[in-house]
């Protein structure tokens, strides 16, 4: 049986982890047999959003492993105890936490870097040659992890994809439904909800996303 690592950047679309996506990631690798274990950094969150009215919540703080703990019913770790050695694939959904806590892409852009923690986590399985696979916005973390010229995709978004290509990245243009896959990295990513228009869109996307990175252990 598969052992998967998933790194998840909090808890909700605006300021942690996509919930869709990353429910509909679990819930694709257990049905195609395979057993995973989250992962998130023991850090604040950049700041907190209220996902009802959209704005930042100010003078509040929450950390992003109490909070991504909330999308694994607490199954969760520090990603500084994760090791690619321990595992046979990688994954990690989008939303903007991916883009504020695991990263600062949102806050940089071409200028960004990756949480020591997460860069390390994630350099372990690109230097093992292990596959990984990217979702949605997290894309935007390939080239600091695999270096220039690898493949991605964060979808069609002009802007977001020529900061990635200034990052070093080959970015392909990519329907909802599809990944691109780096063969010689062994890195896929998919645009999810930075696509998406509902919840089937994504889950297209991201399950055939799994089903790659399953076969390519």
């Amino acid at each position: 049986m598969k052992k998967v690592a998933v790194i998840l950047s909090g808890c909700g679309v605006f300021d942690g982890s996509e919930i869709h996506e990353a429910v509909i990631s679990l819930l694709a690798l257990a049905r195609q047999g395979a057993t995973y274990q989250c992962f998130a950094p023991d850090v604040p969150q950049l700041h907190v959003i209220n996902h009802l009215t959209g704005t930042v919540s100010e003078g509040e703080s929450r950390n992003v492993l109490v909070e991504a703990a909330r999308l694994c019913r607490g199954q969760i770790r520090d990603v500084a105890e994760l090791d690619g050695a321990d595992f046979d694939a990688l994954l990690l959904p989008g939303g903007f936490g991916a883009a504020k806590n695991l990263c600062d892409f949102a806050v940089k852009g071409a200028q960004c870097q990756i949480q020591p923690d997460v860069l390390k986590a994630c350099r372990s399985f690109a230097n093992a040659r292990k596959p990984a696979a990217y979702i949605c916005i997290s894309p935007a973390m390939i080239p600091l992890v695999y270096g220039a010229g690898t493949l991605a995709t964060i979808g069609n978004d002009p802007d977001t994809a020529t900061a990635m290509e200034t990052m070093g990245a080959s970015h392909l243009d990519c329907p909802v439904n599809e990944c691109v896959v780096d063969e010689e990295r062994r890195v896929i990513s998919t645009p999810a909800y930075m696509l998406a228009n509902n919840i089937v869109d994504a889950a297209d996307g991201i399950e055939k996303t799994v089903k790659q990175l399953l076969a390519m252990c």
